[in-house]
């Protein structure tokens, strides 16, 4: 079943998250504007709490199910972001927290969860697979709610608030482009810019190394990688739901590449031109607008969406020399 929030829901959750923070800024991109000809923004979504916008989906869903009755105890798997949201939802809603991160995960990202005092289990994989598979078999304890983003129905209302920001923020926009990693994102993005501004285009960007969704995209249904390598880790998915692919044909106009080196190079631009912190999954957005040929017939007014700036020296090292 394609979980595609209803505008009514995306509302409710964004009354409801005004309560715990505000509204992420818009800044105007001017060398990147120069760059490409168009007038560009950027969602700086990493000044949310655990820098990152995935507070938004995990408080919503967190306080959605308990609203049905009370959780003894909250599980999440994750590469990063999405875990140290779970934590600090936990945190705030006083549930407790318990993170599946795969083997050699970001350490900055493990960092944020082990600060908010989660409890941390490292699956044996070193993708998200065998965490998910881990949370999944643990969530079968009495009390324990799995808070999975990937198929979460209420979740995606969350990140869709950053869909309803961007239309009042930027009323002329012609074009997102939304990072996709688990599609929670940019589900919520799409389906409240469609409902409101429905000829808004939505362009989803994904890791070269890491294509699922694209190829599913592309091809109208699932279709897994073997593997999904990638230092986006927050794209690093190989495994689609088929729910989730139907609701990105029906909503999202085109799907992006970027490689490890175009990633890289968006970080240093983003950094050193617009003095904006962001790691490889949030600079994806930047690294696909630039690419040849990726913003022709997308108007003259582009958003891109900066997910988040949990970043590790050696990947921001990389990305200083190699512009």
């Amino acid at each position: 079943m394609a979980i595609r929030p209803e505008l009514g829901n995306i509302r409710e959750a964004r009354a409801f998250l005004r309560g715990h923070f505000g509204t992420t800024r818009v800044v105007a991109a001017e060398a990147l504007s120069a760059r490409v000809g168009k007038r560009v923004w950027l969602k700086l979504e990493a000044e949310l709490p655990t820098g990152s916008f995935k507070v938004r989906g995990a408080l919503w869903g967190l306080a959605a199910r308990l609203k049905h009755g009370s959780v003894a105890e909250v599980v999440a798997s994750s590469t990063g972001n999405h875990g140290a949201a779970v934590a600090w939802a936990g945190k705030l809603l006083g549930v407790r927290a318990r993170i599946f991160l795969p083997v050699g995960c970001n350490l900055v990202k493990r960092g944020r969860i082990a600060a908010l005092g989660a409890e941390i289990v490292e699956s044996g994989g070193a993708d998200l697979a065998s965490a998910s598979a881990l949370a999944s078999e643990y969530a079968q304890r009495a009390g324990v709610y799995f808070l999975n983003d990937a198929v979460d129905k209420d979740l995606p209302a969350g990140p869709g608030t950053i869909g309803l920001e961007i239309l009042e923020q930027v009323p002329e926009v012609s074009a997102i482009f939304v990072p996709m990693g688990d599609t929670a994102l940019i589900r919520g993005v799409a389906a409240a810019v469609k409902q409101v501004a429905p000829q808004v285009k939505i362009v989803g960007v994904q890791a070269e190394r890491a294509p699922s969704y694209y190829l599913s995209w592309k091809e109208k249904k699932a279709i897994g990688t073997e593997t999904c390598n990638t230092i986006a880790d927050g794209l690093a998915t190989r495994t689609p739901d088929a729910g989730n692919v139907e609701a990105i044909c029906e909503l999202v106009d085109d799907v992006v590449l970027v490689s490890e080196e175009e990633m890289l190079r968006a970080i240093g631009i983003l950094l050193m031109e617009e003095h904006v912190l962001a790691e490889p999954a949030g600079a994806a957005s930047t690294a696909a607008m630039l690419k040849a040929g990726a913003i022709n017939a997308l108007g003259e007014n582009v958003v891109l969406v900066v997910t988040g700036a949990n970043i590790s020296k050696e990947v921001l090292r990389r990305a200083v020399e190699i512009i």
